[in-house]
């Protein structure tokens, strides 16, 4: 049964008001900083923000996702929308020309969850089908080609997608029965089908069933079982995989042997992950503050970022990472170039600094060199 309580989801949402259990009006604003110069924030123009920006003045957005330069969302009505950076067609419009504001993607209204990668989107609908669409290289799109697609296109025929995740130069996937499959570029055994080959369509990562997240970033992934461990594979430069070693893995390894990993996210070299117990902990490539432990020390296994206990969800962008707290405030650490830490500053930060004093943040997204965060107005 679905938790009739704080921030829903938009399957609960549906099963909520079925249930004559929504009792509220919630609103749901879409918030953007840092860089700009694809028009990756959404705001209209070409312009960095080194602070928290309104994009537009709607209030129904419901999962957010930063690339390379663009930027991808879902509304509560399930209609996607993308924006910024769009030469390989990434922006799904069935063009290529640059977006600076958001443009829908298609008119369908069954989007259910999306991410985007370097250059590419991912997304899986309401009826399991998965889609993808932008650059093709080594295969990315998993359509069994190599040619770009500026609109959406189907990944074989299958309804039983579960949750997808894009990578730099390749996707990662998990099914409803638990499988998991991934596609595109395999230099340094990314794909963590034991090989170095190249997929362009899907391929399954052992016989296991039971995988329940993943996380893909630029050149490596990582993965969480249902029974709370914590797997990784693809480069581990900089100890980027939390193996305490530098070695390059192209099948998952297990990350220590705790089983209390909740979620994760991979960086451009580094990964960030919350326990159940509310922990927030972070690895790899550390010469931007990016993993939060107030040096800029590499680590080749998890440290754990401060002493609290109220991280809810994480994400890492190249070399900043952003996160939202049980009590719904928003802190980010990392490179701060172009502003996508949001404190009002282009300084690098080692350690977490909170945004602003709001408490109602609901989702985070990282990318490149800019954020993205859902702020909700109205909680349940």
């Amino acid at each position: 049964m679905p938790n009739f309580s704080g921030v829903w989801n938009l399957k609960d949402q549906v099963q909520a008001i079925a249930a004559g259990r929504w009792t509220g009006v919630p609103t749901f604003e879409l918030y953007a900083w840092g860089g700009n110069s694809s028009g990756q924030l959404g705001l209209n123009d070409l312009q960095p923000r080194s602070s928290p920006v309104q994009v537009g003045a709607l209030v129904n957005w419901y999962q957010v996702s930063g690339g390379n330069s663009f930027s991808a969302a879902i509304k509560t009505d399930g209609t996607m929308w993308a924006w910024g950076f769009n030469a390989q067609g990434q922006v799904g419009d069935n063009t290529t020309v640059y977006k600076s504001s958001p443009v829908q993607v298609g008119a369908l209204t069954n989007w259910y969850q999306m991410e985007v990668g370097d250059d590419h989107t991912a997304s899986v609908k309401t009826d399991g089908t998965m889609w993808t669409w932008g650059n093709n290289g080594s295969g990315r799109l998993g359509d069994g080609t190599v040619v770009n697609r500026s609109s959406p296109v189907q990944v074989g025929a299958l309804t039983n997608w579960a949750q997808v995740s894009a990578g730099g130069i390749f996707t990662a996937s998990i099914k409803t029965d638990g499988t998991m499959w991934t596609w595109g570029n395999n230099g340094s055994g990314r794909l963590g089908d034991g090989t170095a080959i190249f997929r362009s369509s899907p391929v399954q990562i052992g016989a296991l069933t039971n995988w329940s997240q993943v996380a893909a970033a630029a050149a490596h992934t990582a993965s969480i079982k249902t029974d709370g461990t914590l797997w990784a594979w693809g480069s581990n430069s900089a100890g980027r995989l939390g193996d305490n070693t530098a070695i390059s893995r192209s099948s998952p390894v297990q990350i220590g042997a705790l089983t209390n990993w909740s979620q994760v996210s991979a960086g451009g070299s580094h990964t960030t992950a919350v326990k159940t117990d509310g922990t927030l902990w972070a690895w790899g490539s550390n010469v931007s503050g990016q993993l939060g432990d107030n040096t800029t020390i590499g680590r080749s296994s998890p440290v754990q970022v401060g002493a609290l206990t109220n991280w809810s969800q994480v994400s890492a962008g190249n070399d900043h990472a952003a996160a939202v707290k049980t009590d719904g405030t928003m802190w980010t650490w990392g490179g701060n170039a172009d502003g996508p830490l949001g404190d009002g500053t282009v300084v690098n930060r080692s350690s977490p600094v909170q945004i602003g004093a709001l408490t109602n943040w609901s989702k985070v997204g990282a990318g490149s060199s800019h954020t993205l965060a859902i702020f909700q107005s109205t909680s349940n």
